[in-house]
């Protein structure tokens, strides 16, 4: 029997990034349900390829991983959550590396 190690290193996979984040409120609570969006924004040094936006929404402790194509890509992250400004942030991929973003959102003014 093969050990399950194995089984986890699939030769055919293909290799990917995470755009990784964590969101929280003004005073540091975590804000769970904000809604991450990643905007494909290619550079003049970027592949060309067309990449679809990915999104993601952030769990219990305000935590979010997005999976992205093993590229050089310039994206913008977006993350929404009701009740509060939204935010963006730049992010790049290079290969097959993680990027962590950490967003602190503020409250929407009650005018």
């Amino acid at each position: 029997m093969l050990p399950a190690a194995v089984f986890a290193q699939r030769r055919d996979a293909a290799p990917y990034g995470l755009v990784a984040g964590s969101v929280f409120d003004p005073s540091g609570r975590t804000l769970p349900q904000a809604l991450a969006t990643l905007i494909p924004d290619p550079q003049p040094d970027s592949a060309a390829v067309k990449l679809k936006k990915l999104s993601a929404v952030s769990d219990s402790r305000g935590e979010f991983v997005i999976r992205v194509p093993a590229i050089r890509m310039h994206y913008v992250l977006r993350v929404a959550a009701k009740g509060f400004l939204p935010l963006e942030k730049p992010v790049d991929i290079v290969a097959d590396e993680r990027a962590d973003v950490t967003f602190q959102l503020e409250p929407e003014s009650k005018k």
